[in-house]
């Protein structure tokens, strides 16, 4: 069974480089939290659907507004940084 999950998450991966045109490895720079004030929001084109208090790993900070992230699911879009909190 973990071979298959292993499968899985190398499909996931390539497949996040290809949509985002990220090259090299994917590494984990931090972990943030959704503030558990914001309301939640529907996702939709490359953004991500946000849950109050989820944990995303962040895998890079774009500019001041958005980054790139993963959430729990292992889905990776880009989300707004002024609603994620330090985790």
């Amino acid at each position: 069974m973990m071979l298959k999950e292993s499968k899985k998450e190398e499909k996931a991966d390539r497949e996040f480089q290809k949509k985002f045109k990220f090259e090299g490895s994917i590494n984990v720079l931090t972990q943030m939290m959704v503030d558990p004030a914001v309301t939640e929001k529907r996702g939709g084109g490359k953004n991500l659907p946000l849950r109050r208090g989820e944990i995303l790993d962040v895998i890079q900070f774009t500019n001041e507004e958005q980054i790139l992230c993963r959430n729990s699911q292992r889905k990776c879009k880009w989300g707004r940084q002024a609603e994620a909190v330090p985790a």
